[in-house]
């Protein structure tokens, strides 16, 4: 048995290589398992991309009998992969590794998505910056398009939803991905950005969100911003009056509100744009204070929100946006 299963790791390790580049013999691969799960990274010196994949059980235990979501997550600016994965602070440790925790947040929504196999790809770079990476490379969204279809067909056999998810920079890959496509594929069933959507322009994306949305009552659309607009940083505005994403977030809410009916609401802190019977998710944050809430947006159970908002799980995982964390059980060392 054990046998059987370092042949299937290698056969699916050696599927790794050759879907995510080109040269395969120059490509690092490594497994290690927590628990329960299985990490396998994919380092490619050609395209100088990496790639930790989470799966929720070893290989041989992921059966099509069980449906999978495949999520593709994009770093922020300036992440490790370890950072954003988080882990249990300890004395000495880099206040980074508690901003984000998304391996804790996966953890809860393995729980609470008892019926799926949740997998997480985590997509990051060697610059540590998807922006300046798109710079460096002459086809960056075929590339990143490249990517994405090569993730997605590793687990083929598993007839995967896929969810495109984001934060911070990682706003950049996903509007690369939308740069590269003719139409958004009907497999993608999420679209989701955590304070990532700086480059979204109406005149690019705005007809590919609308035709994806309208082509399937199973395609789902998430916004998470605050008011980046009133910050001052070093004494100087954090973004430009129309780069940050509360301007950018409130574009996107305008242009789409052309093509479907939204309804708004508000609370002390929080402004809700939501269309499409919640298939369609604008949430903006305000800030009458003037603070940096920009990894606080993750932290607070976002990630948690992108994912099962306007689903049958949101009641199930009895969670707040913006609340307590509510995945703390979940940290690990």
């Amino acid at each position: 048995m054990k046998n059987a299963f370092y042949a299937c790791l290698f056969l699916f390790l050696l599927t790794a290589v050759l879907s995510l580049t080109a040269q395969p013999p120059a490509t690092a691969i490594s497994v290690n398992t927590g628990g329960r799960e299985q990490n396998i990274w994919i380092h490619n010196p050609v395209n100088k991309t990496v790639v930790l994949i989470n799966l929720p059980d070893s290989l041989t235990q992921l059966t099509p009998k069980k449906k999978t979501l495949l999520i593709i997550f994009a770093l922020p600016n300036g992440n490790s992969i370890e950072w954003t994965m988080g882990k249990k602070m300890e004395p000495g440790d880099d206040w980074h590794y508690d901003i984000q925790h998304i391996a804790a947040q996966t953890r809860y929504l393995r729980q609470v998505m008892s019926d799926h196999h949740i997998i997480v790809a985590y997509m990051a770079n060697e610059l540590k910056s998807w922006p300046a990476w798109k710079k460096q490379q002459p086809n960056g969204p075929k590339e990143i398009k490249r990517i994405v279809d090569s993730l997605a067909g590793m687990f083929a056999h598993l007839h995967p939803d896929i969810m495109l998810n984001s934060h911070s920079g990682g706003g950049s890959f996903l509007f690369g991905y939308l740069d590269a496509v003719d139409r958004i594929p009907e497999q993608v069933k999420r679209i989701a950005f955590i304070d990532s959507d700086y480059g979204y322009e109406d005149s690019l994306h705005s007809t590919k969100l609308v035709n994806w949305l309208s082509s399937s009552n199973k395609h789902f659309l998430n916004v998470l911003a605050y008011n980046d607009s009133v910050v001052i940083y070093n004494g100087k505005p954090l973004v430009s009056p129309t780069g940050g994403t509360w301007y950018r977030s409130k574009m996107m809410q305008r242009k789409l509100s052309e093509s479907f009916p939204f309804k708004q609401s508000a609370d002390t802190a929080l402004i809700y744009y939501s269309g499409l019977s919640n298939r369609i998710s604008i949430t903006l944050k305000t800030n009458t204070e003037g603070k940096i809430y920009h990894t606080e947006q993750v932290a607070r159970n976002g990630f948690i929100h992108t994912v099962v908002s306007g689903t049958k799980y949101q009641k199930k995982a009895n969670y707040r946006y913006w609340g307590d964390r509510v995945y703390e059980q979940h940290i690990r060392p």
